[in-house]
């Protein structure tokens, strides 16, 4: 096809390439070239009109290989903006015909387009708000592939540790701050504390209620992280501190049932009625009785993973932007957390063996008495309530 070449009549050396008409319109100057075919267009409606076929299979094509590229490290939260971006992007093209403004404005779709990187602080207010709506809504939902917890994979059954609770092979040349991943989170690097160099006194018979609720809290946040809170470890812990009524400073559970029904409701509230609601709730029960049935090994590097957690997040929080006595305040929220589940980590490693399959079982049982509920808010509360018996657990363990 001919292209047509129109020279300024005035250029100077730095700019006396020819420019190209568009081949669209065919009345301003080409600024842009087709990735697919290499046409040349002058805006985002030419760009529309000059191939609906190529623009479509060219969206699709990227958004799908993007996808399987997605790992979970430190360039995550880049590559998934960029994908929802191409994702929007290739919506507001199907939908030219109806007459209606793009999402994003043509200044940030262009530069998607080619190539160039996006944060969320480039997009406009309402961008964002509409970019928020559309996740709150579960729509970017099929663009990720879904994520299978590493305890249900056939390797978390053979964790090993060595008899002091650590990894058997120490990593080296590794920064602290780094976060490393892998298929099953790795264990503690040093050593695990006596329990009797931790406190005075024998430790407490609730730390068996104790425990259920910070597995539920972990299984919770990795859920809805869809296993990658590296990406954002300081929202990731606030919502660890939100479901976790013991990591929270909030209250002390005295049973499984009143541990169980406290999450379950929790997880129903309205701030987390997208994650699906009691039947979501009674999956994350069967993640933790999952979690119990693989063993003392597998519970400290679950452990292990949640303590990191909270130590990125500390981490992230140095660099955020808030006022002295909230940092100050979250920070020993944070570090508070982290001492508990370390706590946890050591009285686990000394707990014998068939413990964890004796509270499985008994967690199995809850499960079954919870699942007939299916109530929401004041109801469920009031009946898992009539439901506890204090110390139950204490004579079953």
């Amino acid at each position: 096809m001919e292209k047509v070449i129109v020279a300024e009549a005035n250029t100077s050396p730095s700019s006396s390439e020819p420019r190209i008409i568009c081949r669209v319109c065919q009345k301003q100057f080409s600024q842009y070239t087709c990735p697919q075919c290499n046409s040349r267009y002058c805006s985002l409606q030419c760009y529309k009109r000059h191939s609906l076929r190529c623009t479509e299979s060219f969206m699709r094509e990227n958004v799908m290989e993007e996808l399987k590229q997605v790992q979970p490290d430190d360039e995550t939260k880049r590559k998934m903006v960029d994908i929802l971006k191409r994702f929007h992007s290739e919506e507001e093209m199907n939908s030219e015909d109806d007459g209606g403004e793009t999402m994003l404005s043509e200044e940030i779709i262009q530069k998607v387009l080619s190539g160039e990187e996006i944060k969320l602080e480039d997009l406009s207010p309402e961008e964002i708000k509409h970019f928020r709506r559309t996740i709150a809504s579960g729509e970017l939902s099929k663009l990720i592939e879904p994520w299978t917890p590493w305890w249900r994979k056939p390797s978390a059954r053979s964790i090993s540790l060595s008899p002091e609770g650590c990894q058997l092979v120490k990593p080296l040349d590794v920064q602290s701050s780094t976060v490393t991943i892998s298929e099953i989170p790795v264990g503690p690097e040093s050593p695990l504390q006596p329990l009797k160099q931790l406190m005075h006194g024998e430790p407490s018979p609730l730390l068996t209620v104790h425990v259920i609720d910070v597995l539920y809290s972990y299984c919770f946040t990795l859920r809805l992280y869809n296993g990658d809170w590296y990406s954002d470890p300081l929202s990731a812990s606030t919502m660890a501190f939100s479901m976790s009524k013991v990591l929270g400073d909030v209250g002390r559970p005295e049973t499984v049932t009143e541990a169980l029904a406290a999450c379950i409701e929790e997880t129903c509230s309205p701030i987390y009625k997208q994650a699906g609601g009691f039947s979501f709730a009674i999956g994350l029960i069967d993640d933790v009785i999952c979690l119990l049935s693989l063993g003392t090994h597998a519970l400290i590097c679950c452990l292990c993973d949640f303590q990191r957690l909270f130590q990125a997040g500390e981490r992230m929080l140095k660099s955020e932007n808030i006022n002295k006595t909230e940092r100050n305040k979250t920070t020993q929220k944070l570090r508070s957390a982290e001492r508990k589940v370390y706590f946890l980590m050591c009285w686990v490693h000394e707990q014998p063996a068939e413990t964890w399959s004796t509270l499985a079982d008994f967690v199995k049982v809850e499960k079954a008495s919870l699942s007939q509920l299916d109530l929401g808010g004041e109801s469920l509360k009031a009946e898992t309530k009539r439901m506890s018996k204090p110390n139950a657990l204490i004579h079953e363990v």
